[in-house]
């Protein structure tokens, strides 16, 4: 199966599901927005899409143009193609903002190991069904997708007491999930080297925030880890049922 993945920060890769991808044998086609690289005109080629975090936002169009054409990919590989798609933190933005949410600045911002609340509606889904009702998941973000609620093609599954869209759905095979469940034992570490999340960490909790997030992230990283895991597996089988 082959795969496209939309990078806009190098270190912000599918992680701990790439590593599983590659085993499988995946073929991952990478862009690099913002290193240049363009979106190939023929998406029917690829199985997938994962769009990927980053430390730019959706309204950044001016300083990022690179971001127009991505909208208008996204919306193709989702709406017209109807193909599976996961968007991660500011790839769930994305995905919110094609299918007709808002994107808008969080109050406060998500930083940290946190919980996320299943809804009734997982019971029943593809991918989170077989989630328990509430997980550790790692936040970083200070925007957020609202305003779906009168979008007949989405199913919200998952919320937290500050993001009521943690997890949604477009139809039955686009889902923005907007914590990082891709992450792996060097995620923070290596996020903590990009400016905007130094500095967004800063801000939130202080001098030493690094280490004392990284030690967190770490002793929950089993249990993150298999969940990464379920959704892979599940994912794959949507893929092999489909096609």
């Amino acid at each position: 199966m082959e795969a496209i993945v939309l990078q806009h920060i190098k270190i912000e890769d599918p992680g701990y599901i790439k590593d599983l991808m590659l085993a499988d044998g995946w073929k991952l086609i990478t862009i690099e927005l913002d290193e240049g690289d363009k979106i190939p005109k023929n998406l029917n080629q690829f199985d997938a899409m994962f769009c990927m975090g980053g430390p730019m936002d959706t309204w950044m169009e001016e300083k990022y143009p690179w971001l127009i054409e991505e909208k208008k990919k996204i919306k193709e590989f989702v709406v017209d193609l109807k193909k599976p798609f996961l968007g991660f933190c500011l790839g769930c933005q994305l995905l919110g903002e094609v299918v007709g949410g808002k994107v808008i600045k969080s109050d406060p911002a998500e930083i940290g190991i946190m919980n996320v609340n299943f809804l009734k509606d997982k019971q029943n889904d593809t991918l989170f069904s077989t989630f328990p009702e509430k997980i550790k998941t790692l936040q970083w973000h200070s925007y957020e997708v609202r305003d779906l609620e009168n979008n007949k093609d989405i199913t919200l599954l998952a919320s937290s007491p500050t993001t009521k869209y943690q997890i949604f759905k477009y139809q039955n095979h686009a889902y923005g999930i907007q914590f990082h469940i891709e992450i792996k034992n060097t995620t923070v570490n290596d996020w903590g080297c990009v400016p905007e999340y130094k500095s967004a960490l800063k801000t939130h909790f202080g001098d030493g925030a690094l280490e004392k997030f990284d030690q967190e992230a770490k002793a929950n990283m089993k249990q993150m880890n298999n969940f990464s895991t379920i959704l892979y597996s599940k994912f794959k089988s949507v893929l092999l049922i489909r096609f």
